[in-house]
């Protein structure tokens, strides 16, 4: 066993995993956030997409302790609230970017990562950004069409809280 320390969520965690755990089971099975889907194994489908220090990784294509220290965050910790979405979520359910739900949570922080960096990505840009998160049941169209939302969402948002700073 090896002592293991990272910031999950916004919470500090240290545990106590076997050499051989993957970031995913350790996400699923140590700390119940389930959210994370184990879809393939072999990081084809993107369903465990995380975000790691800012940018999405692929949860079961890395131990846990190649994350040692870093910052992960999961699609449990988007929602403002049990009543505020994050815009990429709410972007998806307006657009219908969902209907399993299945990939979901991979397609949206892999979302989540791209407009951080990216905030007005065109469609070629986002389809090279989800290349790697799979989904069999919708066509695309909509996805994209969600990525587009909340980029609009996100720079309405961000225009918001521009405007309330320069009031107060």
């Amino acid at each position: 066993m090896n002592p293991f320390r990272i910031q999950l969520n916004g919470e500090p965690i240290s545990a106590e995993i076997a050499p051989t755990t993957l970031l995913v089971d350790f996400i699923r099975g140590e700390q119940r956030l389930t959210g994370t889907h184990v879809g393939c194994d072999t990081a084809q489908c993107g369903a465990c997409t995380v975000l790691v220090d800012g940018e999405p990784l692929k949860s079961c294509s890395v131990l846990a302790l190649q994350v040692q220290g870093r910052v992960v965050t999961t699609i449990e910790s988007l929602a403002a609230s049990e009543n505020e979405l994050h815009p990429v979520q709410q972007a998806f359910i307006e657009c219908h970017g969902l209907q399993c739900g299945f990939c979901t949570p991979g397609m949206v922080m892999a979302t989540v990562g791209l407009l951080a960096h990216n905030p007005d990505p065109d469609d070629a840009e986002i389809a090279e950004a989800l290349d790697g998160n799979l989904c069999r049941c919708t066509g695309y169209v909509n996805i994209v069409a969600a990525v587009h939302r909340a980029a609009q969402l996100m720079a309405e948002r961000s225009g918001q809280s521009e405007t309330q700073g320069a009031q107060a």
